[in-house]
């Protein structure tokens, strides 16, 4: 037997992963259009030989993406700007690593993107109330 006050947090959690799973959505959007536009602009940058300016640009994209949807479903920029460090603060320790020889160009995308997901998650889930609410 479900009551209104069971669902409640079900529906709460619900929204709270779907916005999570859009945020998902619109960074690959992102990151794949602006990259597709970078390349027929002749701009695209080789992840190969430059893998730090290949991920900062990459992160840029995902930004964009995540950004714009975050702004048309109404976040203010400091949620905005939290979810966006999200694709650009794993590079923090990776960065020294790739310079010291430790990883390579393909390990440090690796590794950058699989972060991404648990600091998406952490910045959401420190405004709570604004991803899992009605607002949006």
């Amino acid at each position: 037997m479900t009551t209104t006050t069971a669902m409640k947090p079900r529906r709460r959690w619900g929204r709270f992963a779907l916005h999570y799973v859009e945020m998902i959505i619109a960074m690959f959007v992102g990151m794949f259009a602006l990259g597709a536009l970078f390349d027929v602009l002749g701009l695209s940058v080789s992840h190969s030989q430059y893998p730090e300016l290949g991920y900062l640009v990459m992160a840029f994209n995902m930004s964009v993406g995540m950004a714009v949807w975050m702004r048309i479903r109404g976040h203010g920029w400091a949620s905005t700007l939290e979810m966006c460090a999200a694709m650009f603060v794993p590079v923090v320790p990776l960065f020294p690593l790739l310079w010291l020889g430790i990883i390579d160009g393909g390990m440090l995308m690796l590794a950058a993107h699989v972060a991404m997901f648990p600091l998406m998650l952490a910045a959401m889930l420190r405004r709570l109330d604004e991803y899992a609410g009605c607002a949006h």
